[in-house]
């Protein structure tokens, strides 16, 4: 891509993305929402494969569709109150209206299949810029109009999302979808907390980005897309590889890593509001993501037992890694000890 042209399209997602955060009209926030649609368009279809034009298509379909609900819900409720204030949103049908766009914005259950198939058809980084990036407009109208929307519907998709991130996730090959799906289980138990704990929503969601950010970045630097090819990548940087099992393990929420920490209290927190049901159906509904993330796990670090390749294997490379991966693999796995730090900061 031409290097004006990808500063461009940068410059106009850092604009949308702000213009929505810092919004409190509702056609700004959906200006800054269609500038970010725009923006990432051309960064997925990039590459002229089919695949990724179809992905771009699938995208836009989508998006189109999410931000002209949010236009009708705030011009529904503008219609019953007379206010366009974001943090105003008070009628139940423009909620409804609103959590079902969003829902399609973020990718969560049931509004999901979009996101598997778009993530396969883009470049690693353009997949890590929708996993992350490309969700914190959509998630800061969620956070706030939070105390609005209906805690019983939230928690429905909360857990329809980590049912179906986890199992959906189970006989996947493409690292691409199993991300996927793991950025669906994830926003499920976002959803499941964000009426009672917004704080704790952003905590959650600033630890994946940064999880996940470390695994694309990795990903991209070993160039791997296949668990077939991953289970040939130890040759090539063996201590990237290491990091990359104990962030695939942090992601999956297990202690004492980074990961550990929001499960840990959204969990607590779910507690003290007396949905202990809810807290035990998301932690074992967990479980069914933490299979792949052991799975990719153990691909990484060759311990399968010897195996027939297609793929030529490339032994230690002399390319040294990006110091931003090593911080942000450090960060991924060692956080814990300073959660309290943490908690008080968000």
């Amino acid at each position: 891509m031409n290097p004006q042209a990808k500063l461009v399209f940068t410059l106009s997602l850092l604009l949308g993305t702000t213009l929505t955060i810092s919004s409190n009209h509702w056609i700004t926030a959906w200006a800054g929402l269609e500038i970010n649609t725009l923006a990432i368009l051309p960064m997925i279809s990039k590459s002229h494969h089919p695949r990724a034009i179809e992905a771009a298509t699938k995208y836009f379909l989508t998006q189109a569709t999410a931000s002209a609900l949010v236009l009708f819900s705030s011009m529904n409720n503008a219609w019953h109150t007379g206010q366009w204030d974001i943090t105003q949103l008070t009628h139940p049908m423009s909620c409804l209206i609103l959590t079902s766009a969003i829902a399609m914005k973020l990718g969560l259950a049931p509004f999901h299949f979009w996101f598997p198939e778009v993530l396969q058809g883009s470049p690693l980084i353009t997949g890590l810029l929708l996993s992350t990036v490309m969700k914190f407009p959509p998630m800061t109208l969620l956070l706030m109009t939070s105390h609005s929307l209906n805690p019983s519907l939230l928690t429905f998709m909360a857990i329809l999302s980590t049912a179906l991130g986890g199992w959906m996730g189970l006989n996947q090959t493409q690292i691409r979808k199993i991300l996927a799906f793991s950025s669906i289980s994830h926003l499920g138990w976002m959803a499941m907390i964000i009426s009672y704990s917004p704080k704790l929503t952003l905590l959650n969601f600033y630890l994946y980005a940064l999880m996940t950010a470390t695994v694309f970045l990795t990903l991209n630097s070993i160039k791997v897309s296949k668990l077939s090819i991953l289970m040939t990548t130890w040759t090539k940087i063996p201590s990237l590889n290491a990091m990359l099992l104990l962030t695939l393990l942090s992601l999956a929420g297990l202690p004492p890593l980074t990961g550990f920490l929001p499960k840990w209290l959204i969990i607590q927190e779910l507690t003290k509001q007396d949905m202990i049901f809810a807290a035990m159906t998301i932690s074992m509904l967990s479980l069914l993501s933490l299979f792949f993330y052991l799975r990719l796990a153990y691909c990484a670090t060759i311990t399968l037992p010897p195996h027939t390749s297609n793929h030529m294997k490339q032994w230690h490379t002399s390319k040294p890694t990006s110091t931003s991966i090593a911080i942000l693999a450090v960060m991924s796995t060692t956080l814990l000890p300073i959660s309290p730090m943490i908690y008080a900061m968000v």
